[in-house]
């Protein structure tokens, strides 16, 4: 079910405890020099719109909500961007008329990595207005780790920033929009002793060109392949919402 193309009155028809309501969330910002400044927005809304495809009848899908947080890529332009705390309440405000009028499963379905922080505590504020529903979030990679791990033959296996798995699944997708002649690697020097630990650092202190990771590697067939196995692993995670007992 597809929020924006249903009528209030069939709104109010929807089986409250039945669906998990999906809220994607991405971002308008630099993607280094081949990748457009809607890579997370589109990437994040392929996921979605094949999820609901997936589980018509156990998702309602919200509208994409293409502003992230994304202060941290200002210093290569090129970026929209709500600051954190307007963001937690955006996802706040998003969400809150869907708990009030009685939906009880949430997935907020992120595509953007600054949003992580935002995301856990707009949800850790809604559950303390709602305890009786449950409030979930995570970033679509989060849930397929292993499986794109396999897929990537770079030497980084996790999503960095139109890196080899973003850069794939663009090419799959929307290969008309990156800018292939000017891919380039853009490996991440933060020295291996560090590694693990958070450090604030905006893109231009942590990126030569915007990216992280190794785009030269990328591949539209892999690419395809790495959407299927997304797509595939959140709906087992919508499922397994599904099953969880509120009462």
């Amino acid at each position: 079910m597809i929020f924006a193309e249903m009528t209030a009155p069939e709104l109010l028809e929807v089986p409250r405890d039945r669906v998990v309501v999906v809220a994607p969330i991405a971002a308008c910002e630099q993607h280094s020099r081949h990748l457009p400044t809607a890579t997370d927005s589109i990437l994040c809304g392929a996921v979605a719109d094949r999820l609901e495809a997936a589980l018509p009848d156990r998702v309602l899908l919200l509208p994409l909500l293409w502003l992230g947080a994304s202060e941290h890529h200002l210093p290569f332009g090129g970026t929209l961007t709500a600051t954190l705390p307007t963001y937690e309440d955006v996802l706040v405000d998003i969400l809150t008329p869907m708990l009030r009028r009685g939906f009880r499963r949430v997935l907020l379905l992120n595509g953007h990595g600054g949003n992580i922080d935002p995301l856990r505590v707009a949800l850790r504020r809604l559950d303390a207005t709602f305890p009786e529903a449950m409030l979930t979030g995570a970033a679509y990679w989060e849930l397929a780790e292993p499986e794109l791990a396999a897929l990537c033959q770079g030497p980084r296996k996790t999503v960095g920033h139109a890196c080899e798995i973003e850069t794939s699944m663009m090419m799959s997708l929307r290969p008309d929009l990156v800018r292939v002649g000017l891919i380039a690697d853009d490996p991440d020097e933060t020295p291996a002793a560090l590694k693990g630990l958070f450090w604030a650092r905006d893109f231009a202190r942590r990126t030569d060109h915007g990216a992280v990771g190794y785009p030269e590697f990328a591949d539209p067939e892999r690419g395809r392949r790495m959407i299927d196995a997304i797509v595939a692993n959140v709906a087992t995670y919508v499922r397994a919402i599904l099953s969880v007992s509120l009462s």
